[in-house]
C-alpha cells in the first residue's frame, strides 16, 4: 500500500457513451509525473475491504505539450462489467479521490531510429490512447521541430460510437498532410449513417490495401509499425509483418521496427 492511496483527484470526465470514458486525473500535490508518449500510469481505488485495487492504463495526453501542460493526465477507459477496478472508476464523480502512480513506465515508446522512419500506428479499442499521446506531442511542437515523417493511424472498433477521438483525429489529419487517419468498424449496422471503412484493421496492413489507403507502401526499410490493443490482432499482424521483412523490437533487436503493447 502506498503512503497515500488517495493522492490524486478526478478533475474531468468525458463520457463517450455509457461504458467508454476519458478520465482526467491530477496529483493533489507536486508537479505532474514525467513520462514519454506511449507510457502508462497506474490508477487505483480502495475496495470495500480497504485494499487498493490497481491497474495500468496508457496515458492519452501528451507530456509537456502546449495544450496538455496543466498537469492533468488523460486515460481512455472501457468499463468491464465485473472487473476489479473499472466499475469503481466509472462510479467516481469529478472531485473524487483516487490513486495515481507518481512514476510512469513502459517501453511502448519511439526509439532512437524511429524519427527517421514513417510511423504506422495500429489500434483496437482503447489502444488508441498511447497514439493520441504521440500525435498530440508532435502536433504541439513548433513546425521547425517536427520530424515531417509520414504517420498513419489505423483504428479499429466494433461500432462507430466507440471511436472516442474521431473528431479530434480527423481535425489533426485535416491540418497535417503528413498524417492519415484510417478508422474502421466491424459491427456497425448496415442501416446506420456510417459511411466510412468496415472490416478489421489487419486487412489494411495488406500491401495493396495499405498503399491505396495511406498513399505510400508499407516498406520495412523505412517504416516502424506500432501495435496496441487486442492480442489476437497483434499476433496476426506480427506474423504477417515479419514474413514481409519487419523485425520485432526486443533486447536482441533494439532497432526492430515492430513494437507492440497487448492490453490483456
Amino acid at each position: 500500500m502506498p503512503k497515500d492511496p488517495r493522492n490524486a483527484l478526478l478533475v474531468s470526465r468525458l463520457d463517450v457513451h455509457a461504458g467508454l470514458s476519458v478520465f482526467g486525473v491530477k496529483l493533489k500535490e507536486g508537479p505532474p509525473p514525467a513520462f514519454l508518449p506511449g507510457q502508462y500510469a497506474t490508477l487505483g481505488i480502495e475496495n470495500a475491504a480497504g485494499k487498493l485495487v490497481r491497474r495500468a492504463y496508457s496515458v492519452a495526453s501528451a507530456p509537456g505539450a502546449a495544450y496538455d501542460a496543466d498537469g492533468v493526465l488523460h486515460f481512455y477507459v472501457v468499463k468491464v462489467d465485473g472487473g476489479a477496478l473499472t466499475p469503481s472508476l466509472f462510479d467516481l464523480r469529478v472531485g473524487d479521490e483516487l490513486f495515481l502512480s507518481p512514476r510512469l513506465g513502459g517501453h511502448f515508446v519511439l526509439g532512437p531510429g524511429d524519427p527517421d522512419r514513417d510511423l504506422v500506428m495500429v489500434a483496437t479499442g482503447t489502444g488508441t490512447a498511447p497514439f493520441r499521446s504521440m500525435l498530440r506531442a508532435e502536433a504541439a511542437l513548433p513546425p521547425a521541430e517536427r520530424t515531417g515523417r509520414r504517420r498513419v493511424l489505423i483504428e479499429g472498433c466494433r461500432v462507430a460510437e466507440d471511436l472516442g477521438f474521431f473528431d479530434e483525429l480527423n481535425a489533426l489529419a485535416a491540418a497535417d498532410p503528413a498524417f492519415v487517419y484510417l478508422p474502421t468498424v466491424t459491427r456497425e449496422p448496415d442501416s446506420s449513417a456510417w459511411s466510412g471503412r468496415r472490416g478489421r484493421v489487419n486487412a489494411l496492413l495488406k500491401p495493396d490495401a495499405f498503399l491505396a489507403a495511406a498513399g505510400f507502401p508499407l516498406d520495412p526499410a523505412s517504416t516502424a509499425v506500432f501495435l496496441c490493443g487486442n492480442p489476437q490482432m497483434i499476433d496476426q499482424a506480427e506474423e504477417e509483418l515479419t514474413d514481409r521483412g519487419f523485425r520485432v523490437r526486443d533486447r536482441k533487436n533494439p532497432d526492430g521496427n515492430v513494437v507492440f503493447e497487448r492490453y490483456w
